[in-house]
């Protein structure tokens, strides 16, 4: 084949020229003297068309084709407003790279998500996994462009870490040759504390782990996180900042991915309202908001997910409550000056039933009261010797947050489950494939 090669994506480009697509047979159909062939490449989707009158060698190969055969094909471009993708290929010539021996496990029939799951490395393929693949794509890529216009120094935290980040009962631990127990991450914002002491204004963004026995959609034992950390910023500063990289990301999936989103058929409209300032109520205003609408919720009671929709529903963009009571936080969050027994946090809750996208807070900056908050949580205060360190040596406020990619991903796409939002999903059921 002497025709350029081209990706899906761009015919466009090659309206009325030959070229050379490389990729797969996802489905096809024939009316006997006419084969269609629907071909994806990575990039995009398009119909390629043989009619047996114009070339019967080439039409004898695409009878011969099976679902998901790879293939090299050669055709030329026509634009075609009917089709759903835009555009058609009149095929002149096929080479075959692959046939399978076996049928392919994942076809037209409907299966159940047990079945694609265990075939995830399959259902990929499917044009469904596709779109949200490339909505999450968009997100990361509109994450690090927040980061590198707003002048933070992206930061790569450890995955393996003697300290714990959140709670002790949720660890992966493993042996680490003869220095004891090592766990997997839960969370980078301990170093990243370290490094804004360093460089002001960091972000990571990489795997972390949860070993939390956890059943619900919106709950994965290894995902991605994207942290801030900011030296000198207080929670309010930390609100904002939040609000900012929220509505700059789905501003940037709304322009860059709304063919995805439409494929996805997803209602942007909700999306498009996604615009700062995000409406902040408190711990307590968001207590008795519940409590009026009829959960059985008290003071000083962690808000779960039926509380964070009972919320949210209220709000047309996310919103953020902040100043939890402290009982119900992490060790490191700073108390409020005028309320100590709460403390400057917040949690972003994310329309439409998605829950909590977001959760941050000021960080204690004393090193006194960070060194008693560690012994309150029976948590080993050798451990935590660096990390009391960075109070010791020019301590300042700071404050910091993390926001879960696919908790974002299943928001933006409108997701039924987590599970889809992540290439390859780890559940308390499942580490296959």
């Amino acid at each position: 084949m002497s025709a350029k090669w081209s990706y899906i994506k761009d015919l466009k480009d090659h309206v009325g020229e030959i070229v050379t697509i490389k990729g797969w047979i996802f489905n096809k159909r024939s009316s006997g003297k006419i084969n269609f062939l629907q071909i994806r490449d990575g990039t995009g989707f398009v119909q390629g068309i043989i009619e047996k009158t114009s070339s019967e060698e080439t039409f004898v190969k695409a009878d011969k084709i099976k679902l998901e055969s790879s293939v090299i094909i050669e055709g030329k471009v026509r634009e075609d407003k009917r089709s759903p993708y835009g555009y058609e290929l009149d095929v002149n010539d096929i080479e075959i790279i692959q046939i399978p021996l076996e049928e392919y496990p994942i076809s037209k029939k409907d299966h159940g998500i047990d079945f694609l799951m265990n075939n995830r490395h399959l259902w990929l393929r499917s044009q469904k996994q596709f779109h949200i693949l490339h909505v999450r794509n968009e997100i990361i890529w509109a994450v690090r462009e927040f980061y590198r216009n707003n002048g933070f120094i992206l930061v790569d935290t450890p995955i393996l870490t003697g300290a714990i980040g959140e709670s002790a009962g949720e660890l992966f631990s493993v042996d680490y040759f003869d220095l004891g127990k090592a766990y997997l991450t839960q969370t980078g914002q301990l170093y990243l504390e370290a490094a804004a002491m360093a460089l002001g204004k960091v972000y990571n963004l990489g795997p972390t782990f949860r070993a939390e026995k956890s059943k619900t959609r919106r709950h994965l034992t290894e995902f991605w996180m994207n942290e801030a950390e900011v030296a000198y910023y207080s929670s309010n500063d930390n609100m904002h900042l939040q609000e900012e990289l929220v509505s700059y990301v789905v501003g940037r999936v709304l322009e860059r991915a709304g063919d995805h989103l439409k494929a996805l058929e997803r209602d942007v409209k909700p999306l498009e309202k996604v615009q700062t300032p995000f409406p902040r109520i408190s711990y307590d205003e968001g207590v008795k908001l519940l409590q009026k609408k009829g959960f059985d919720i008290k003071w000083g009671d962690d808000i779960g997910g039926d509380e964070e929709t009972g919320i949210s529903e209220e709000f047309d963009r996310p919103v953020m409550v902040y100043n939890y009571p402290r009982k119900i936080k992490a060790f490191y969050m700073q108390p409020d000056p005028q309320r100590p027994e709460v403390v400057l946090c917040d949690d972003m809750l994310a329309p439409e039933g998605y829950g909590e996208i977001i959760g941050a807070s000021e960080r204690i900056n004393d090193p006194d009261l960070l060194t008693e908050r560690i012994k309150e949580f029976n948590l080993p205060v050798d451990s935590y010797d660096w990390y009391i360190d960075l109070r010791k040596y020019g301590t300042v406020p700071h404050s910091g947050f993390g926001m879960g990619i696919e908790r974002l991903v299943s928001w933006i796409c409108k997701l039924e489950h987590i599970r889809e939002a992540i290439p390859f999903a780890r559940t308390i059921y499942r580490i296959h494939p």
